[in-house]
């Protein structure tokens, strides 16, 4: 008897099927069962079922109806990922306080977040008193991170008066200083990536006090002109002799991060704050990042859809042999593989293009790649 073959239908934006659906990802996947097919946006999705599972990473109340229709058509389909657990990540505020929640302790490493607030309108902009706790410089995002042109639109603040040219409702995080580098943990399913990236510099308070009132992140390749950042920089850092966060530590947290956002897809950025050697915050969360750009992708990516499609498997013969309430909803569990003895199913995941409430980093170079840690 032939193996099966999985369809796992994707429905993404135009530009992201360009840098995630590769021939060498169709390829591998369709060597190891699994097809991927591409779901036609022009159709309604319920006609084209059915689909062992849906990789998806669109908005709206549109396509939520459409997976939830397809979802009463075909129960036994996989949702990666739950629009709901997705839409949390649209929110910068909500984004991180999943953070807060993680009860993880490790001997000698702790993290947190940066101070933050969010600023609605321009009267509280201009109060000092409702946010003296935040020191210059600041980081000033607009608070929905949807993914659009307008959500990636960031700039470094140093002092009052570059607050004039914000436009609210955004999110003011205190610049930390963390010696250029920053740190972007991908996570698929069970698999966690580390790799360290270039990042804006530290602000000295030397510094503070002559810069500019106000900088774009899309003026970043114009800072060496100011020689606030420039090749001469990172050679004087040493990116390539930056210690790696330790292995455990990084997979706790992207393990706790997994489980309670209800998640399998998403990268976060970790900086190592400058005051303290063991002490990390995490700036940003995405979801359904840029994997192509993360080495071996395919190879991960196409082992995650064989352990979903086992688990489904498991499930769906566990049901044939029940009846009636016993029977598993895979809508009610989520793919929690990294704790194999308790592997469930479900229909969950997370959120983002690229970096999209990141600091500025540079491409993966070559040398950098080779310096990444899998853990």
């Amino acid at each position: 008897m032939a193996e099966r073959i999985f369809s796992i239908g994707y429905a993404l934006a135009s530009k992201k099927q360009q840098s995630f659906i590769q021939d060498s990802l169709v390829s591998l996947a369709y060597s190891r069962g699994i097809d991927l097919v591409r779901i036609d946006m022009e159709r309604p999705l319920v006609d084209q079922g059915p689909l062992d599972c849906i990789l998806h990473k669109l908005y709206g109340d549109d396509w939520k109806r459409q997976l939830e229709e397809f979802k009463v058509k075909y129960p036994n389909v996989i949702i990666l990922d739950s629009p709901d657990a997705i839409g949390r990540l649209h929110n910068r505020i909500s984004m991180l306080q999943v953070v807060s929640e993680l009860k993880i302790e490790h001997q000698n490493e702790s993290f947190g977040i940066p101070k933050q607030i969010v600023i609605y309108d321009k009267e509280t902009l201009f109060d000092r008193q409702a946010w003296e706790s935040l020191k210059f410089p600041v980081i000033a995002k607009p608070l929905v991170a949807d993914g659009s042109a307008k959500s990636h639109k960031m700039a470094l603040v140093f002092n009052h008066d570059g607050l004039n040219k914000l436009k609210p409702p955004i999110v003011l995080q205190e610049f930390v200083n963390h010696g250029g580098v920053i740190f972007k943990v991908y996570v698929v399913g069970e698999y966690v990536k580390c790799v360290k990236r270039k990042s804006l510099p530290d602000v000295s308070e030397e510094k503070l006090e002559v810069s500019e009132a106000l900088l774009s992140f899309s003026q970043v390749s114009n800072l060496a002109n100011n020689e606030r950042i420039d090749d001469k920089y990172y050679k004087l850092m040493h990116l390539d002799d930056t210690e790696m966060p330790p292995h455990s530590f990084i997979t706790d947290i992207a393990r706790g991060l997994r489980r309670a956002m209800k998640l399998n897809l998403f990268n976060f950025d970790v900086i190592r704050d400058a005051r303290f050697g063991n002490r990390y915050l995490i700036i940003d969360i995405n979801y359904f990042p840029g994997y192509a750009k993360m080495p071996c992708y395919e190879a991960v990516l196409t082992d995650f859809f064989c352990d979903i499609m086992s688990l489904k498997e498991e499930v769906v013969k566990s049901n044939d042999e029940k009846d009636g309430p016993e029977k598993i909803g895979f809508d009610k569990r989520q793919v929690h593989i990294c704790d194999k003895e308790m592997r469930k199913i479900v229909s969950n995941t997370c959120c983002s293009d690229g970096d999209e409430g990141g600091l500025p980093v540079s491409p993966l170079s070559r040398e950098e790649k080779e310096n990444s840690i899998q853990v």
